[in-house]
């Protein structure tokens, strides 16, 4: 069993005092690669040092998160974050997370709006893939997403929009990817209406740990050792194996992120 985590967090101070064993527990149960997405400048050394012990298992990215788009400090955090990605875009997969979020942060949707922007641009200048983090703004982020031409790939991470909201996207980007979490797995969780209608060459799994444990973990902290839990939910939901669902969305990861192996 092969299974990539599209998006975690396993940097984050919650996996304090050793993260890598967090990479090793998920490595023990065939997570074999893990996408670590940055929110901010502070993330940026952390990720860089868990992906120096496991270079062969993890890959990361760098962006401005919505959340951390405050004002007075974002368009700093911005240009260091752009320098960090220019003077080393041969390390970094993707331009992530980015996005908006009207759930927490409701006050400040222009700032959120010139930040996903100008980090969409970046993609565009760099020809890397954009994490797409969106929460209650889909129409919003979807605006932003229309003003850009030649955008690279994008994943909508934690996808949890609507059938049509796929189609749309789909329809303006023919080959955007959506991220599945453990949400999936929750009792009554309209995301699995989606399922039939992500085409298998554009689904990815994740857990954005430490975030949205997967049932039967719901409540504990999340971390990528708990992807086979929504893995297996999936290939029940779309009549595979645990084996072919793995290997689908593997591979869906692998070309998006060009990981090697």
């Amino acid at each position: 069993m092969n299974l990539i985590d599209s998006h975690t967090h396993l940097y984050f101070d919650d996996f304090e005092p050793s993260p890598a064993e967090a990479v090793e527990r998920a490595l023990s149960q065939g997570v074999v690669h893990m996408i670590l997405p940055g929110v901010n400048t502070s993330t940026i050394e952390p990720i860089k040092k868990l992906h120096s012990i496991f270079p062969e298992n993890t890959s990361i990215a760098v962006g401005l998160h919505p959340s951390d788009v405050k004002p007075g400090t974002w368009k700093e955090e911005l240009t260091e974050i752009e320098r960090e990605l220019k003077e080393n875009r041969d390390m970094y997969s993707a331009v992530g997370e980015v996005g908006i979020d009207l759930h927490w942060e409701k006050d400040y949707l222009d700032l959120q709006q010139q930040a996903f922007e100008s980090q969409c641009q970046w993609a565009v200048q760099l020809n890397k893939p954009l994490i797409i983090h969106s929460r209650d703004a889909f129409e919003e982020t979807f605006e932003v997403l229309k003003g850009v031409e030649d955008l690279p790939d994008i994943v909508f991470h934690s996808f949890s929009g609507t059938p049509n909201d796929v189609e749309r996207i789909l329809n303006l980007f023919p080959t955007a990817h959506f991220g599945i979490n453990g949400i999936v797995t929750f009792k009554n969780a309209k995301i699995k209406e989606v399922l039939p209608v992500i085409p298998n060459d554009r689904l990815m799994i994740e857990t954005d740990a430490p975030y949205l444990a997967p049932t039967p973990k719901r409540g504990q902290r999340n971390e990528s050792a708990f992807l086979i839990y929504t893995a297996a939910f999936i290939a029940n939901e779309k009549g595979m194996s645990l084996e072919e669902l793995g290997d689908l969305t593997t591979a869906n990861a692998r070309r998006f992120f060009k990981i090697k192996g």
